[in-house]
């Protein structure tokens, strides 16, 4: 009796959070066997958080669900608190790091998760007396929003001469600089409720020391040491995620340090397939199944050619029992600090954990907002003269790289201008080169490499509407 009324127990209303010019994480394939209708309510920037917080009322609502863009989270987070009832997953908290390299560092100084020395500063003139003084090599990174594209907002600066020049040029705000950290490899883990899903290695090529596979980096997913899968779970507990992703450095000290962590990444469908089977177990009170994903099920996943990876959806596993069947999972071992352990022991040290809503704000945007605090030319010690007359019509701090390189990729499709051309614009001519070029002088547009006359037209006409949405 008790079955059957747990079944009939009424589900919550789930709603899809998109925003334009953003790659949707989810759709409504990730949760196959949702038996109600899904909602999707699209924010479209530019003054719309009043029409979307009235369609999120309207279509009753309970619980919406996707990540957040940088240049949102501050407008979401204002969303959320007229949205009491609403349930947010992941919750503004949890998505604190998604907005910056700055928040990343914060919440890690926050849970004394081990980081490079890290050194911040709004204060220009005070950035400027540190470059002076300050030892090299240093590794500078534009700190707002956390995509890279291959490692290109990410710079190794060797003296004080570079640095300057750097931050010269590219006025990144807030002054955002590392110790120079010698690595062997970095490894990216993914975690659902807590649960390390999937860890592969990313290595630098010889002499260099970038690990994007963009820049020539290669990676693999055998032998991820346990004790660094363990300080993933303890950055995810931390961070009450849901879902996360960790890039973790491997110091050639021997030392691990967190160099990204976020709720919004790159992931196969079939991660993001896991990830839907969790969240539908934990918002049906148990009616659906916990995904059952075994401890080092990458290595195997990870022998799979990575272009029948992205088509997979779907995968599925047993659980583990002794049975002549399953002699070879008694056999395999994976090396810890403790000496030899079998894999379905150490499965079960990492259950997938239901996270728990916490009361309050934990990171509360009138104290740690400081990106709009403390704007570059709000302060008079910090104002930066523009250089080459370099004045466009948008104020390309407010266009996030991530919605921008999505209009390079989209608004050409039909034509064939995809992702990887989008990257090759970017890595030769910046977003605020091609913006100025975009809004002064288009035609300059068809001396770059592989931009006929109907790309062209895609893109001038993808741009009038794109102004529309980030015009100041």
């Amino acid at each position: 009796m008790g079955k059957k009324r747990k079944n009939r127990q009424k589900l919550p209303k789930i709603g899809f959070l998109y925003l334009d010019f953003v790659l949707r994480f989810f759709d409504k394939s990730n949760f196959r066997g949702w038996p109600d209708k899904i909602e999707t309510v699209t924010y479209h920037w530019k003054n719309d958080k009043n029409r979307f917080i009235k369609e999120v009322k309207r279509k009753k609502i309970d619980v919406l669900i996707g990540n957040i863009p940088a240049t949102a989270y501050e407008t979401f987070r204002e969303i959320a608190k007229e949205l009491p009832h609403v349930r947010f997953i992941p919750s503004l908290d949890t998505q604190f790091s998604n907005k910056s390299k700055e928040n990343v560092t914060r919440f890690c100084w926050k849970y004394d998760i081990p980081v490079p020395q890290t050194y911040i500063f709004y204060d220009r003139k005070k950035g400027y007396e540190f470059i002076e003084k300050t030892t090299y090599p240093k590794i500078v990174k534009k700190s707002y929003g956390p995509s890279n594209y291959g490692g290109y907002f990410v710079h190794k600066v060797d003296s004080k001469e570079e640095a300057k020049k750097l931050f010269d040029i590219k006025k990144y705000h807030p002054m955002y600089m590392q110790d120079f950290v010698p690595m062997q490899a970095d490894v990216r883990v993914m975690l659902i409720g807590h649960k390390p899903v999937c860890a592969f290695w990313r290595r630098p090529p010889k002499g260099e020391w970038l690990t994007n596979t963009s820049q020539g980096g290669s990676m693999d997913y055998q032998n991820v040491p346990k004790e660094l899968l363990d300080l993933a779970v303890k950055v995810s507990k931390a961070a009450n995620a849901e879902y996360w992703a960790c890039d973790i450095a491997v110091g050639k000290d021997g030392k691990y340090r967190i160099l990204e962590c976020a709720t919004a990444f790159a992931a196969f469908p079939y991660i993001r397939d896991w990830i839907g089977q969790y969240l539908m177990w934990k918002l049906s009170d148990g009616r659906f199944k916990k995904p059952n994903i075994p401890l080092y099920n990458w290595e195997e996943l990870g022998k799979i050619d990575t272009s029948l990876l992205r088509t997979m959806r779907y995968i599925t596993f047993g659980k583990y029992t002794p049975s002549f069947d399953g002699e070879y999972f008694m056999k395999k071992k994976k090396a810890t600090i403790k000496g030899q352990k079998e894999v379905f022991v150490l499965d079960s040290l990492y259950p997938m954990l239901d996270t728990k809503d916490r009361k309050g704000e934990e990171w509360p945007s009138r104290k740690w907002n400081f990106q709009d605090k403390y704007r570059l030319k709000s302060i008079k010690t910090m104002e930066v003269e523009r250089i080459d007359g370099d004045e466009s019509s948008i104020n390309t701090e407010s266009v996030s790289d991530e919605a921008f390189f999505e209009y390079l990729s989209t608004a050409a499709k039909e034509e064939g201008f995809g992702k990887k051309k989008a990257k090759r614009l970017l890595q030769e001519h910046g977003k605020e080169e091609l913006i100025k070029t975009l809004e002064k002088s288009p035609e300059k547009l068809k001396r770059m490499k592989g931009i006929k006359k109907k790309r062209f037209k895609k893109l001038l006409d993808g741009w009038e509407r794109f102004k529309r949405i980030f015009m100041v």
